[in-house]
């Protein structure tokens, strides 16, 4: 007769990452006829919550295309792209627009400040145009860490650039957002600014749980991510956890090199 205690306990499954935004088998086409250009072909990705995650890929690869589709910037012709449990492809203009203010942060190439307004005021502005104001301690925190503090009262021509694409992480950051789209982040900045900002991203992953997603060509920005994506004609063809400078440079020169001819 079987007993309890003969009964071994199965163990219990790992739970994976959880998910904080996912595209499935997307497509997007640009353009018509002839001039038609497919920019996403079939591109599947899962964005794992807090964690920092670099997208690569050959110029022409659909990277910025992706990040643009998973934050709702464009519109898909096919697929799925989800935000959590929200699928963006069942919302009406209106409905992504506040998604977006409410859920979502965007740091771009160019730093996008307004020039009438001080450093301070930029940092609030997606609360401003939402019509609330920032909490005290997470603004004074956020301006802390990004070194910040002495620089509130001034206009963006009185920073440098370093400053003002921290300026524009803090207006990213402010809302507390669910996900942070970063796109060539530090294209305008020297190396020291840049690697300064990319620490910065990093460590607000790992202590706020923060989720990244930064579209970079450059192998040392990739490095301080958690995992670096790379795509190629539109699709996603690799992943490297851990990455370093060395190791995304060795990917990226398979996906540059030339496809061999067959028979040759």
């Amino acid at each position: 007769m079987t007993t309890t205690t003969d009964i071994q306990q199965a163990p219990a499954p790992h739970a994976g990452p959880s998910i904080a935004a996912r595209a499935v088998d997307v497509t997007k086409t640009y353009g018509r006829g002839e001039a038609a250009v497919r920019a996403l072909d079939g591109a599947t990705v899962a964005i794992h919550a807090g964690r920092f995650t670099a997208v690569m890929g050959p110029s022409g690869s659909g990277k910025s295309t992706l990040v643009h589709a998973l934050a709702g910037l464009d519109r898909i012709d096919s697929g799925r792209v989800l935000l959590g449990d929200t699928e963006l492809s069942t919302l009406s203009e209106r409905d992504r627009t506040l998604l977006r203010r409410e859920r979502l942060g965007f740091v771009f190439q160019a730093f996008n400040l307004v020039p009438s307004l001080t450093a301070a005021e930029n940092i609030a502005l997606p609360l401003t145009l939402a019509g609330r104001k920032p909490d005290p301690a997470w603004l004074g925190e956020l301006v802390q860490m990004l070194g910040l503090t002495d620089r509130l009262g001034h206009r963006p021509t009185e920073l440098s650039g370093g400053q003002q694409q921290r300026v524009a992480v803090g207006r990213a950051l402010i809302a507390r957002p669910e996900l942070v789209f970063a796109d060539e982040p530090t294209g305008n900045l020297d190396s020291r600014a840049g690697g300064a900002l990319l620490a910065f991203l990093r460590d607000a992953t790992r202590r706020l749980g923060q989720t990244t997603v930064m579209v970079t060509h450059d192998p040392v920005a990739a490095a301080y991510a958690d995992r670096v994506v790379f795509l190629a004609d539109g699709r996603v063809v690799d992943e490297l956890p851990h990455p370093t400078a060395e190791t995304v440079l060795a990917r990226m020169a398979r996906l540059d090199a030339p496809t061999p001819t067959i028979g040759a």
